[in-house]
């Protein structure tokens, strides 16, 4: 029966309505009601309307009625407006098919009698303009209008781009171009209008392009694999396609300059570089951190550091240094750790405590200024943390005891929750606040020798304290470590014993005091914590290619093994929302592990 029938059959009759009733499956009768007054009279016509009052039906009011037809208008305007909207994009629907079959029949081929192209790199792309370039790479971005594509072209080097007119837009296979397809196109490169922006100051008229390989569409296109708002374990399962992102493509670009030019730093300060290996048999900064594996039948470990090795170099090569991969094995989970991270390191000889901080000092600001005069990564640099600063001569100095002062006098208590004493080690956290509200770097000195690795050398003046720094720097913390080592051989031996540990493995390290003891310093930094502070990022995870640090333990596995009585060691939360979460459900939790695991979980949300 029509909408028409439906009404004049209706509109002969009462029609009911009821809060039980339906609007889309009700039939305006007893058995089933409509939901409104003003759908029933939309659909009738009647003003015959019977309303639920009450469990009786009752005629509609006069005031009532007046409000049901008002509201029919409305739905018979909103009816109209979509039956408009269906005809509109039906025929849309109708152009589009038309328009996708005929793009079928346009056939892309090579043009004849043009000058060759000159196959090229985005980056390197500028001395050709106005020529016939090739250009190889993948869509990074897609926009497609009547009679134009424009694409945006990623090759690894920069971003390019593209436009596509007439039939090369209008063609089939253009059709179905879609995100991260590999394309190389072919076309006059031309200098941008005044007034237009574009990547690299210009724009590739293509003349021909050819697919290399088309990315999946639908459910599998590439949009559809990471979005803003993607959980970041998610986002780390998916690394590899999330470095195409222009966040991560422009920190391991900063990553590259920042390496080629601590190289060259070190060439100006004539340092030579080694490359120790990262199997070892002792350890250098504590054993609890020490990944172990099989070496053909003996134990061997993944390198903490390698100082020990650097400083065997420099009675035979001088000043040295090394850019390696180090391991730790602790279960930290704060922002600035990782399992495994790029370790800077270098060792220099005789020297002082006083000129090793200055070479640190120099070596910074250089380090910083080179990159930020790259071509490459000075610019992203500035677009990744546009309020950066470059560091100033000189650095401020503090000893941990100044240090120690300045916590206690802003309130920032110690892991234990009391004032700061002589011998505690500053956690993270409240480096981090004190290095932040100063802001500045901030070279931090003459650590206790009970908190610092067996092999720095005491201060003449005070030896309970070391000849030690760490480099601070805001919003990160920590980002270098050194001091002067031991050179007599009798101190080592002392320091050997007062550490519990069996020098015979360290025969080798040993023998630079033996035969030719010489004073010398040396340093580590950590790659990913300075791009962290360049870059403005809030963990070192987006500094690592492929970051590696321990596995989470989830909220609720963490809860179920404290109510089991057990102790959770280490266990990591991904969120500070779910570490809150943890937080407060395992409160009522009565077990002996429960306090235990509720502190892991606040130091925790305090540390990240």
């Amino acid at each position: 029966m029509s909408l028409e029938d439906q009404t004049a059959k209706l509109s002969l009759a009462a029609v009911y309505v009821s809060d039980q009733g339906s609007d889309e499956t009700g039939k305006g009768t007893e058995q089933a009601p409509y939901a409104t007054p003003a759908y029933a009279f939309y659909i009738s016509k009647s003003e015959k309307i019977l309303v639920l009052k009450e469990g009786k039906y009752e005629d509609i009011s006069p005031s009532a009625l007046k409000k049901a037809k008002k509201g029919a208008d409305g739905l018979a305007k909103k009816a109209e407006k979509a039956k408009k909207a269906a005809e509109a994009a039906s025929a849309k629907a109708d152009v589009e098919s038309e328009r996708l079959e005929a793009s079928k029949n346009i056939v892309i081929t090579a043009p004849s009698g043009v000058e060759e192209a000159v196959r090229t790199k985005i980056i390197k792309a500028t001395p050709y303009r106005g020529k016939r370039i090739q250009v190889s790479g993948w869509i990074h971005r897609l926009r497609q209008q009547k009679g134009f594509t424009f694409i945006v072209l990623r090759d690894g080097t920069g971003l390019l781009q593209v436009i596509l007119s007439g039939d090369l837009s209008n063609a089939y296979q253009t059709q179905r171009l879609t995100l991260e397809s590999t394309i190389t196109v072919y076309g006059e490169l031309h200098p941008l209008p005044e007034g237009k922006s574009a990547p690299g100051g210009h724009e590739l008229v293509a003349d021909y392009y050819e697919v290399v390989g088309l990315a999946p569409s639908g459910d599998d296109a590439f949009s559809n694999q990471l979005q803003a708002d993607t959980d970041p374990s998610i986002l780390l399962d998916r690394r590899h396609l999330a470095l195409r992102g222009d966040a991560l493509t422009s920190i391991m670009k900063v990553r590259a300059a920042l390496l080629k030019s601590i190289r060259s730093v070190y060439e100006d300060e004539g340092i030579t570089e080694v490359t120790p290996p990262c199997l070892v048999q002792s350890m250098v900064e504590g054993g609890s951190t020490l990944f172990k594996l099989d070496y053909y039948g003996q134990n061997a470990y993944l390198t903490q550091s390698s100082q020990l090795y650097l400083e065997t170099c420099v009675p035979a090569l001088g000043d040295v240094y090394c850019i390696q991969e180090s391991f730790r094995a602790e279960r930290s989970h704060t922002r600035r750790h990782l399992s495994e991270y790029t370790h800077i390191e270098a060792e220099l000889g005789f020297l002082t405590f006083e000129e090793l901080l200055g070479h640190v000092e120099r070596m910074f600001v250089s380090l910083v200024d080179k990159v930020l005069k790259d071509p490459v990564a000075g610019p992203l640099v500035k677009q990744l943390n546009p309020k950066f600063e470059p560091p100033q001569l000189p650095f401020m100095r503090m000893t941990y005891v100044d240090a120690l002062e300045w916590l206690n006098e802003h309130g920032i208590p110690n892991e234990d929750g009391e004032e700061f004493k002589f011998g505690d080690d500053i956690a993270e956290a409240a480096e981090r606040k004190m290095t932040d509200t100063i802001n500045k770097p901030i070279l931090l000195t003459r650590f206790p020798v009970e908190i610092k690795s067996f092999y720095m050398e005491k201060c003449k003046d005070d030896p309970r304290v070391t000849e030690s720094v760490d480099v601070l720097m805001p919003n990160v913390g920590e980002v270098m470590g050194g001091s002067m080592r031991i050179s007599k051989l009798d101190e080592l031996m002392a320091a050997f014993k007062r550490e519990n540990m069996d020098p015979a493995p360290y025969y080798w390290f040993s023998d630079v005091r033996k035969y030719g003891a010489f004073p010398h310093g040396g340093y580590g930094l950590g790659t990913e914590r300075i791009l962290a502070w360049l870059c403005d990022r809030f963990t070192v995870r987006d500094c690592s290619l492929y970051p590696r640090f321990p596995v989470a333990v989830t909220v609720p596995v963490a809860i179920a093994i404290a109510a089991c009585g057990f102790e959770v060691l280490g266990a990591a939360i991904s969120t500070r929302a779910t570490l809150r979460l943890a937080v407060a459900v395992t409160k009522p939790v009565r077990s002996a592990a429960a306090p235990a695991l509720s502190a892991l979980l606040v130091n925790q949300l305090v540390e990240r």
